[in-house]
């Protein structure tokens, strides 16, 4: 889950983004509303967190901004204003959600991902899709009833893939899903990433659940055929086919072809 967090406090932010990271989101922090638009304008969240009493412009006036701008990312309004007038104020102009400052971090990170699941449109925490069962709220992972262990990064890289069942997503795709803009490191970890989580999706009996389309991306297979058709390839290329091999066997491919 990516996370923008708008709050002036910055004692109270940098709490609040430990306690995120922790959780495994990815956050960025703006201490100002103009700029949490601009920031809107040009990355993709699953929620924001807004203060209301920001230095500049108010929670209000961003939330306004947003959903005129037909931006329709969650909002989890954080307001230490517990009035009724504030709450109906924030949620008539398009917020998704209101809690009171102070808050219990387990009941902001439960209301944060149900405001998020429910505007992909899933009711429920647990999602399937064929013998794998994952579990929004606690990132547990089953096929089969079985529970499959995976790392932070494996499991968000699986749930971009169930929440997005259908689409190709590409490589850049999944470096911002997984690293935010912030000190990514180069595209072929991805390749790493999907390769180990294939081999444990394959020994708990999911194989084949994760299919390459090539010189594009990665997208989960749903065994009951639910997932639109696979797009029309275009000429096939050398790179198309190499971007996941060691150098070495690369070059000697490229070798082998240029001789024949």
């Amino acid at each position: 889950m990516r996370v923008l967090l708008v709050e002036d406090d910055l004692t109270a932010a940098r709490t609040i983004v430990l306690m995120l990271r922790a959780a495994g989101a990815v956050v960025d922090h703006s201490a100002a509303g103009e700029e949490a638009v601009e920031l809107t304008r040009h990355y993709e969240y699953d929620i924001i967190l807004l203060d209301l009493m920001l230095p500049d412009i108010e929670g209000f006036e961003v939330v306004r901004r947003l959903r005129i701008a037909r931006n329709d990312t969650p909002i989890l309004i954080l307001s230490g204003l517990n009035r009724s007038p504030a709450k109906v104020k924030a949620l008539g102009l398009g917020a998704d959600d209101f809690i009171t400052k102070p808050f219990d971090n387990a009941e902001l990170l439960a209301r944060m991902q149900a405001v998020a699941r429910r505007s992909k449109g899933f009711s429920q925490p647990v999602l399937r899709v064929g013998p794998i069962e994952l579990n929004l709220d606690s990132r547990e992972v089953y096929v089969d009833g079985r529970e499959v262990h995976l790392t932070g990064k494996e499991y968000s890289i699986l749930e971009l893939m169930v929440l997005r069942k259908g689409m190709v997503l590409t490589k850049e795709a999944f470096l911002n899903h997984l690293y935010g803009g912030l000190d990514e490191p180069e595209m072929k970890i991805v390749d790493v990433f999907v390769c180990k989580l294939r081999r444990k999706m394959a020994r708990a009996g999911a194989d084949g659940m994760i299919g390459t389309i090539w010189g594009r991306g990665y997208m989960i297979r749903s065994p009951d055929g639910e997932e639109n058709e696979l797009p029309r390839l275009g000429p096939f290329r050398l790179e198309d086919f190499t971007d996941e091999l060691p150098d070495r066997l690369t070059n000697r491919l490229a070798q082998t072809m240029s001789a024949a």
